[in-house]
């Protein structure tokens, strides 16, 4: 057997790579990017961004090392272009990061996620807002930065590290197309503020005049300036704080009225002993803030907040044990006729009444006998009778169920006042419990598999990162809407974990699904180093993506 010639063989751990690359083709990544940003590099900037993209869903620290991952790798396949790993050195890529933040991160990502809305058919008229913060080490003295890199209130935890904010706007539930870096100490209220001062011509460009969208923003969205500025032109969703008495008002008087719509089980899971499926109902009302009128949803959920429950918990201890006191001193009363201690139990009973519990009180008559020993065969001579309290406490059901109720209940705000019938209490419930999509977008950006920490020491390149993480995550979320609608419209299922069949593909139960593919090239020619199974092959049509993206450049 003659041994086989491999000095011109190249063996590529192409994984899932080559799907990202089809995705990355489809919102025209590289063309938009090297159409926006005017340089005569010798590695052109969008190129750049996509080996960077490539390397993030790759599973490795972006920027980092990023001539020695294309090492030993069919480039032409990877990127679409036979490029030598060497100009992916520091130095090619810091120039790129300079030149595309001089032409503005914002625009270059507005008009990708507008090319995604595009391609995809992409239903813009549902926007998430929200922010985070993402913690970098080292001191970060920057001369006249873009934004600062300070201290501030962390989400993560970590008050002891300076940070730098992120804001994000996403569509259809977790699909982004606005994301900015902000000033580590910025406040979320101002930020929803400066978003709602732009938010109409940014939505112009994707066709949308103000009436026809909804804006989601969790609670730090309520403030006096925020409301007056929505109110002219966007209709909002948010979540009312508890600290308006309004909150508090319009909860007891949906518990009073008990005029509940019901709404059901929001999630499809089943119920599992250490997580219960919420049961939702809600009650339509409206309150009044800063002079003005608006809808508020009551919502109740059968999963109670465990905090509240908790407080509870202890406001009833606190009162029984204030209760058992009271009850000891009067039990310990000797009473010498049936009508006085009567008097005095009803005293006690009203004494409770302004309490969480109830008393029930029996009149226990009590014998008294005379000193010694009586004589043999003769009854021991009574020689009076007392009356003592017996008291039993329980908790009063009238009072503590409300208490309870309203423990498991928070407000929903909007502006769509008189708009019951196109958007009833369910679908706003249902559209802000989506916001949970960009929660998870968020964990995406500071996954350690992903970014482990920002080590560039640039403000303006930390932009730009922050621009190639989004196009990242852009990417990914495409990829997972892709597979779920095919589910979806076929209504079939794939592979997922564990042998086990799945109606929510993800986009890392995907990735894992393609760990083993190998890709060998002999100068041109390219085959997989083995066929791709039938669940590979399965996963490819819900991407819409051919088996000729892991052997055609």
């Amino acid at each position: 057997m003659q041994p086989l010639n491999t000095e011109q063989m190249i063996i590529t751990d192409a994984r899932h790579m080559p799907i990202v690359k089809a995705y990355a083709k489809k919102i025209g990544l590289v063309d938009t990017i090297d159409r926006l940003v005017d340089t005569q590099m010798e590695l052109s900037p969008g190129m750049a961004v996509f080996a960077m993209v490539l390397d993030t869903l790759s599973g490795r620290t972006p920027l980092y090392r990023l001539t020695e991952f294309f090492e030993e790798k069919d480039t032409e396949l990877l990127l679409g272009a036979a490029i030598e790993p060497e100009r992916f050195c520091d130095y090619n890529l810091g120039r790129s990061m300079d030149k595309i933040f001089e032409t503005g991160t914002q625009k270059i990502f507005s008009q990708l996620a507008h090319n995604a809305l595009s391609v995809f058919n992409v239903d813009p008229r549902r926007l998430h807002f929200d922010t985070t913060s993402v913690s970098v080490f080292g001191d970060y003295d920057l001369l006249d930065p873009p934004f600062d890199i300070t201290y501030g209130y962390s989400k993560d935890k970590r008050p002891d590290l300076k940070q730098f904010l992120v804001s994000m706007l996403c569509v259809d539930r977790n699909i982004p197309i606005l994301g900015t870096t902000k000033d580590g100490n910025a406040s979320d209220k101002s930020l929803n503020n400066e978003l709602l001062t732009n938010i109409s011509k940014y939505m112009a460009q994707h066709g949308l005049q103000p009436g026809a969208y909804v804006y989601v923003a969790d609670a730090a969205f309520v403030t006096e300036d925020n409301l007056n500025k929505a109110n002219d032109k966007t209709w909002f969703l948010t979540r009312l704080p508890a600290t308006y008495n309004e909150c508090s008002r319009v909860i007891r008087d949906a518990v009073a009225s008990d005029q509940w719509i019901d709404i059901g089980p929001l999630a499809e899971e089943p119920d599992r002993p250490k997580r219960p499926t919420a049961y939702y109902r809600a009650y339509d009302g409206t309150v009044e803030l800063y002079g003005k009128t608006y809808r508020a949803i009551v919502v109740h959920s059968s999963v109670h907040d465990k905090r509240r429950h908790k407080r509870i918990d202890r406001l009833l201890k606190r009162d029984r044990k204030q209760l058992e006191k009271a009850c000891k001193a009067a039990a310990a009363s000797a009473y010498y006729c049936h009508a006085d201690a009567q008097s005095a139990g009803e005293k006690l009973i009203r004494k409770s009444g302004s309490g969480y519990h109830q008393l029930q009180i029996d009149v226990q008559k009590v014998s008294k006998y005379g000193r010694g020993r009586p004589a043999g065969g003769k009854p021991r001579a009574v020689l009076r009778y007392e009356y003592r309290l017996i008291t039993t406490i329980i908790e009063a059901p009238e009072k503590v169920n409300p208490l309870r109720q309203e423990a498991g209940c928070f407000v929903l705000l909007t502006n769509l006042l008189d708009q019951q019938a196109d958007w009833p209490a369910p679908e706003l419930l249902s559209l802000y419990k989506s916001q949970i999509g960009i929660e998870k977008n968020f964990s995406f950006l500071k996954d350690p598999a992903i970014v482990n920490s920002i080590f560039l020491k640039k403000a303006e390149r930390i932009e730009v990162l922050g621009l190639v993480l989004l196009i990242s995550l852009l990417i990914w979320r495409l990829m997972e809407r892709s597979m779920r609608q095919y589910v979806e419209a076929n209504d079939c299922t794939l592979p997922g974990w564990v042998r086990r069949q799945t109606k929510k593909p993800t986009a890392f139960m995907m990735t894992t699904k393609f760990a083993s593919v190998m890709v060998i090239t002999i100068a041109h020619h390219r085959q997989l180093a083995k066929p791709l199974k039938l669940f590979q092959r399965e996963y490819l049509k819900a991407l819409g993506v051919t088996a000729e993206a892991f052997t055609v450049p």
